[in-house]
């Protein structure tokens, strides 16, 4: 008898197999009981019968209690009534471990006590699908880059500088020198991409930002490509495409997932590059001429603004060209005007806001020692960054999208918090 996953089942249709699975549910009738069994791939609804299996098979399977760790033999049969397309007509039952009392029942339970129970809640059947989601991102991730001539580089966690320059940073102590915890790799794949051409990063980044919207994380992760010898123009092209494929990617082999979640595939079925693209100009006037009269040019889009821009176009779409006082350093100045940069921030459709960040990079020696002053930062910190445009400086560009907005985009989570198996808030470090 072969021991198998639940994600392996439609290749035993017919043969009796072995399961090793948790009681994510049951309920019984007189003379049969239906057990809904989970093993980390899969969900399946298992079957036992009082006629086929005898009294004490039964009895042990009205017994199991949820979460109860367990063997399970039987049979794989097509089950045209369930999403997954099959159930598992039950033969046998060894329990490993009993779990009694276990916190989190089928009934509704306050957010905050799911948070405290994450390492618990990570069981059910929505945050499953939701990882599923995450890391089929993750692996599509990699196949894109991969595909596209791109070299995966890994940039520090501690740094000793700030990317973007602001105080937003968590400190700490590197021996004898003050240090930080990495709020993006950024300069550290620019100077790999003067080596390698093309590269990107995928890792955890921090910001010591106090907010508390839905949109935000402590610690997140980011995707951070940098491109040698590419404008502004064609690093967007790379951003729409790489997002498309992140899309149809998930449509493609996570269908069961999304329909668990109740997600509205219609919505990124047409998520398909090219994506509309406005000027930051274009944007302030729309948002003037439609009630938002709040914001002035020159002021960074608030959530509300960026949603009004994203449900108009009912696409992700390209905000491009801010304004040089509210961007970072780093970013190149427009050809033809001295108060905007050559950047664009990517806004996801459905109130889920800016996915993506990107621009093409400075690259003249003298502008980037000027603008490092400008912004008060310590330029014997930046000496390294400096020699990028002082050796065989090029255009380049670069952007970064973060992971976890954009997996509660394609999801449709709530709240970004269920976007990431443990997620750091302003008050949450446990567990």
């Amino acid at each position: 008898m072969k021991k198998i996953t639940i994600a392996e089942m439609a290749e035993y249709t017919g043969q009796t197999i072995k399961l090793g699975a948790w009681i994510a549910n049951k309920r019984s009738s007189g003379k049969i009981a239906f057990l809904q069994l989970r093993d980390g791939s899969g969900f399946v609804q298992g079957v036992v019968v009082k006629a086929e299996v005898g009294d004490d098979i039964f009895a042990a399977a009205k017994a199991l209690t949820q979460e109860t760790s367990l063997y399970v033999t039987g049979e794989v049969k097509e089950d045209d009534r369930s999403a997954f397309g099959y159930e598992l007509q039950v033969t046998g039952i060894e329990v490993i471990h009993e779990a009694k009392d276990f916190p989190i029942t089928p009934k509704e339970h306050g957010t905050e006590f799911l948070m405290d129970n994450r390492h618990l809640w990570l069981r059910s059947r929505k945050q499953h699908a939701i990882m599923k989601i995450r890391n089929e991102i993750i692996r599509s991730t990699y196949e894109f880059f991969n595909d596209n001539g791109f070299v995966k580089v890994d940039p520090p966690i501690l740094t000793g500088s700030a990317p973007e320059g602001t105080s937003e940073l968590f400190a700490t102590k590197y021996f004898e020198e003050d240090a930080f915890l990495s709020q993006s790799g950024q300069l550290y794949m620019e100077a790999a991409a003067m080596a390698l051409g093309k590269v990107f990063s995928f890792g955890p980044t921090f910001r010591a930002e106090k907010s508390k919207t839905r949109r935000h994380l402590i610690e997140f992760w980011m995707i951070e490509p940098e491109m040698a010898f590419v404008e502004h123009a064609e690093s967007i092209e790379v951003q729409e495409q790489f997002v498309s494929h992140l899309v149809q990617s998930v449509l493609k082999n996570c269908q069961l997932d999304l329909d668990r979640l109740g997600r509205d595939t219609s919505k990124l079925e047409k998520i398909k590059a090219p994506f509309p693209r406005i000027t930051y100009d274009e944007a302030i006037e729309w948002l003037n001429d439609n009630g938002f009269d709040d914001i002035k040019w020159g002021e960074d889009f608030g959530a509300p603004h960026e949603t009004a821009i994203a449900e108009h176009y009912d696409m992700p779409v390209f905000i491009i060209n801010y304004p040089i006082g509210i961007k970072p350093f780093y970013m190149q100045p427009h050809p033809e005007r001295d108060d905007v940069v050559l950047c664009a921030d990517l806004i996801a459709p459905e109130g889920y806001g800016e996915i993506i960040g990107g621009s093409e990079r400075i690259y003249d020696y003298e502008l980037m020692k000027q603008r490092i002053k400008e912004h008060n930062l310590d330029e014997s910190a930046y000496e390294w960054y400096l020699d990028l445009s002082k050796y065989g400086a090029v255009p380049h560009s670069g952007f970064g999208l973060g992971l976890e907005r954009t997996v509660a985009w394609i999801s449709g989570a709530e709240h970004v918090r269920e976007s990431i198996p443990f997620p750091r808030l302003l008050n949450r470090l446990y567990p």
